[in-house]
């Protein structure tokens, strides 16, 4: 099969349990009760300069929770930036008054709806941008993905373990139907995409303030994503929202927040009939 432009989104089970294996051990230091308020949980990881929330991307549990952290962080006034995987850098509602429309936001985001269903995440942009708060995007461009497939020093970003970790989640995250020539340069592109999200976080600090990442959960694992590539002085915060129970919670992360499981879907089927 052809390679894709974009590593399989980190949706499948099986992804989540490599996540788990990823992580040394341990429960997370944030943990209010998963029935807590988002506003309470919010709080309890507060101050942080960054705060990077994984999803998986169909679970519409997740959608909902980070509308209310957008909201929590607006109502405490921290709230410095909306951060997105779903739009690439470059692109931001900066220019756009707070009363812009959904279309403006739209159209100043360059927003892929075929990729990203506005659904889905309309509610938590349009909340950051009613309360003047502006919404950029972190992703990689499509553009330069050849580039950072072809890009060497790529591979010095991560050590060993973290590289040889990263590229066992890319497999896993193409259901292991990619030939094993891909994988190296399809690690790359991942490793390429945590650090365009990361450099948009440092661009959009604000003193005080907390810049908000909305991504898959495999971008905010502390050993392996965006995390790596932050400033070691920024106080950072990972959560992973996650559908259904996973075992032990686990050190990749700050907090794990569940969610009510979704229907038992194969997400490789699609995969393996193209192949």
């Amino acid at each position: 099969m052809p390679p894709s432009p974009f590593p399989l989104l980190p949706s499948s089970p099986r992804w989540a349990l490599l996540l788990g294996a990823i992580a040394l051990a341990g429960c997370s230091a944030f943990a209010p009760a998963d029935d807590a308020p988002v506003s309470r949980r919010i709080a309890s990881l507060l101050p942080a300069d960054a705060l990077l929330i994984g999803e998986q991307h169909d679970a519409p549990a997740h959608h909902l929770i980070e509308r209310e952290a957008v909201q929590a962080l607006v109502e405490r006034g921290r709230l410095a930036a909306l951060a997105l995987e779903m739009a690439e850098e470059g692109n931001s509602t900066g220019y756009l008054d707070r009363t812009a429309s959904e279309s403006q936001v739209r159209t100043a985001l360059s927003w892929d709806d075929k990729a990203w269903p506005w659904s889905d995440y309309g509610p938590a942009v349009m909340a950051a941008v009613h309360a003047g708060v502006p919404v950029v995007g972190a992703n990689l461009p499509r553009e330069h993905m050849k580039d950072a497939m072809a890009d060497v020093s790529l591979d010095a970003q991560l050590g060993d373990a973290a590289r040889a970790a990263q590229q066992d989640a890319v497999r896993a995250g193409h259901c292991d139907l990619l030939p094993e020539s891909q994988i190296v340069p399809m690690t790359r592109i991942q490793i390429a995409r945590d650090r365009a999200m990361a450099q948009a976080i440092v661009k959009a600090r604000v003193p005080g303030k907390t810049v908000l990442l909305l991504s898959g959960s495999g971008h905010t694992t502390k050993a392996l994503g965006v995390p790596q590539h932050l400033p070691t002085d920024l106080r950072v915060r990972t959560v992973q929202l996650q559908a259904g129970a996973a075992g032990e919670r686990s050190a990749a992360f700050d907090s794990v927040w569940q969610t009510p499981a979704l229907p038992e879907k194969d997400y490789c089927e699609s995969l393996r009939r193209s192949s």
